[in-house]
């Protein structure tokens, strides 16, 4: 009998890892901590409809209205919105309130591929803003603020501007600088804050130093977060943070309402009101614990000499990073970026190991292996996680040579077409020279390397290829090796 997945689930459970991936919460501990365990005690018999008294999430009027209210208080904005289509519904609803049918939007080219479900739903006209790159590693760093003005004004048909801060890697554009530069023009800027859902309490709470700012506080016009990623809630829940008078909120809450389920879950939403009386009750308490912890191990992870830490990026002479201060991009210093190339181990490598020794972590990248924090966090998990290291760093020392660093190289994006309107099917091996019709995106991170519109050059088919022979995952190639292109005519 095959293993069934609620199997899995409590196996997984009964293991006792040490979480470094999604979500935050990292287990019932946190919940157990503040007083909630009840709830989880009588979960299946907390999920129910909008029975009376329930309120309605569509026309929030009672009990839902007082927790969107909590956290418009918490991350002192106008409004903000629950989801539970995740940072995904909220995106698309937010492109669709901004944007016209048909109309364009400027947009970070490593956007997640929710914004490009959008820009299909909308037959919406992306202009890429690219990336600075981070050569040393190989990933994508922040946007520059002088691209997101050069577009502005080679675009100024463009509707509204979005963009990733942070990115997967925790690096973050100058959102600041970026939102002055967007407002300039009458613009709404729209910030995919989904991997720093927390930053604002950093500050908020008195544990900013060394922190970015939230895009909230930076400026954004509506910024949506991920909750579960780094905080408290359930997978799926999230946030959106409405903060303007350039956007119509009535259209904003009628595209929500038009991606999200007619059927929320209560029990999501729940878990959205514990994140948020944690925080309100409880936030400069779990922000000091969670920044000593990080600030502990980033100190103690000096003692392995074979253990790098990307605690910041640098910039390099020909591709600057988006902050002038001090030359290096802001961090979000709760992702913990490891890289042990030198004794030879590779981020594949690296999670095997620590996999072995009950420790899960979020994605690698070539040479990195990123550990993705979260409020629910100890020290008891660091020091697990720094024991580990240390051992691994010990076995490796004297019996593998090191190797020279593995660079993850993505190939350069071909040419910029239309966006196809008629497409069909091809054969990976005949897509040289086609126009990309659906995104092609390895996952994790989520993240586009050929995006609609944009040719498929014989080095992209060549690398999507290398992938799939080393198992990894590409969305847009299906079963049969088949990717999406534009249809010749």
């Amino acid at each position: 009998m095959k293993e069934m997945l609620k199997d899995f689930l409590i196996n997984h459970a009964d293991k006792h890892t040490v979480s470094y991936h999604m979500p935050g919460h990292k287990g019932s501990a946190i919940y157990k901590k503040y007083g909630y365990g009840q709830f989880l005690e009588r979960f299946m018999d907390c999920d129910i409809t909008e029975i009376p008294g329930a309120d309605n999430l569509f026309q929030a009027e009672g009990l839902l209205k007082e927790v969107q209210e909590k956290y418009a208080r918490l991350y002192d904005v106008e409004r903000s919105y629950l989801q539970i289509n995740g940072t995904s519904g909220g995106l698309i609803a937010a492109i669709l309130a901004c944007v016209p049918q048909g109309g364009k939007i400027i947009m970070a080219r490593n956007c997640h591929k929710s914004v490009f479900n959008a820009l299909t739903l909308g037959n919406i006209k992306p202009i890429y803003a690219h990336t600075a790159i981070i050569d040393e590693y190989g990933i994508t760093g922040p946007i520059q603020v002088s691209e997101v003005e050069r577009l502005l004004e080679e675009a100024p048909d463009a509707e509204a501007v979005i963009l990733p801060s942070p990115n997967y890697y925790g690096i973050c554009s100058d959102i600041k600088a970026i939102s002055e530069a967007v407002h300039k023009k009458g613009k709404p800027l729209i910030v995919d804050q989904a991997h720093g859902a927390h930053l604002h309490f950093f500050n908020k709470f008195g544990q900013g130093r060394d922190m970015p700012p939230s895009a909230e506080e930076a400026g954004a016009d509506i910024t949506v977060n991920s909750i579960h990623k780094t905080l408290a809630s359930f997978t799926q829940s999230a946030v959106l943070d409405f903060n303007t008078d350039i956007v119509d909120r009535y259209v904003l809450e009628d595209k929500l309402q038009a991606v999200q389920s007619t059927s929320p879950s209560y029990i999501l939403m729940a878990g959205l009101e514990i994140n948020a009386e944690i925080l309100e009750n409880h936030g400069p308490e779990t922000m000091k614990q969670w920044k000593e912890n990080i600030e502990w191990f980033y100190n103690k992870s000096a003692e392995i000499k074979e253990l790098k830490v990307m605690r910041e990026i640098k910039k390099t002479e020909n591709r600057s990073c988006a902050r002038e201060k001090n030359g290096t991009a802001d961090m979000d210093i709760t992702k913990i970026n490891l890289d042990m190339s030198s004794c030879g181990i590779d981020g594949a490598k690296l999670e095997e190991l620590l996999i072995e020794k009950n420790i899960y972590t979020e994605l690698y990248t070539g040479n990195i292996l990123m550990c993705m924090t979260g409020i629910g966090n100890t020290r008891e998990d660091l020091q697990k996680l720094f024991d580990a290291l240390r051992d691994i760093a010990k076995q490796a020392k004297g019996t593998v040579s090191k190797t020279k660093k593995t660079k993850v190289e993505i190939p350069s994006p071909g040419r910029l077409f239309p966006v196809p309107g008629v497409k069909e099917y091809v054969d990976l091996g005949h897509a040289t020279g086609r126009v990309c019709a659906s995104s092609l995106i390895p996952y994790p991170p989520g993240v586009p390397f050929v995006c609609p519109g944009e040719e498929i050059t014989e080095e992209i088919a060549d690398y999507i290829k290398s992938l799939r022979d080393v198992g990894e995952k590409v969305v847009g190639v299906n079963d049969k090796g088949m990717i999406l292109v534009g249809k010749k005519e």
